[in-house]
């Protein structure tokens, strides 16, 4: 476009491919960066360059993370017993946040897929049978957290199945249910379905 600055345009294209970023917001970051002084932006190129360059994934559970292994493994209070098996590593952040849950992790990096030409092989379901098959983990409870659309449930009835010859590992899922605050009337019928399926003792 004559009168716009073609390396502007770069930056706007790249800012673009950002997840939830269209062309108008790519623009406004990109000028809000030009009205920043440099300090602040190099600070965020240096911060962006370490972050590739730099994090790694535990090699145990599969966390992004600092350093190799992750400081959840490398914590000798959390319980080894427990491994919580999730999608991604934002799904351990969350959890984390909770406060709630003081085992272990186990990232798949993904869930079964047979649309998308994702299959078992292509996750991380292999390195979690090895550690439950490992005697200095001694696994007794592995805990489903994927999410509760068709391939995560996909996900977790294939991980069951795997698991059913372990007689000493206790399989359970998060429960699924109404979010709190929200009215019964605003709730679909499946989520509704799956609170009565998941009800506890009062």
């Amino acid at each position: 476009m004559e009168g716009t600055s073609e390396i502007l345009e770069q930056a706007i294209e790249q800012l673009a491919k950002l997840p939830g970023t269209g062309r108008k917001s790519a623009r406004r970051i990109a000028l809000f960066l030009l009205k920043q002084n440099d300090e602040s932006v190099i600070n965020l190129a240096e911060a962006l360059i370490s972050l590739k360059k730099s994090i790694t994934r535990c090699s145990t559970c599969g966390v992004i993370s600092d350093g190799d292994p992750c400081s959840i493994c490398q914590n000798a209070k959390r319980e080894t017993g427990q491994i919580c098996v999730v999608e991604e590593s934002q799904d351990v952040f969350l959890i984390e946040k909770t406060n709630e849950f003081r085992g272990r992790y186990h990232v798949l990096g993904g869930v079964i897929s047979p649309l998308d030409n994702i299959g078992p092989d292509d996750v991380r379901i292999k390195q979690l049978m090895q550690r439950i098959n490992e005697d200095d983990e001694e696994i007794d409870e592995v805990i489903l957290a994927l999410n509760p659309d068709s391939e995560g449930e996909a996900t977790s009835y294939y991980i069951n199945k795997l698991l059913k010859p372990f007689d000493e590992v206790k399989v359970t899922r998060i429960a699924y249910g109404i979010p709190m605050g929200t009215e019964l009337e605003f709730i679909d019928e499946a989520t509704l379905g799956r609170a009565f399926a998941s009800r506890n003792t009062f």
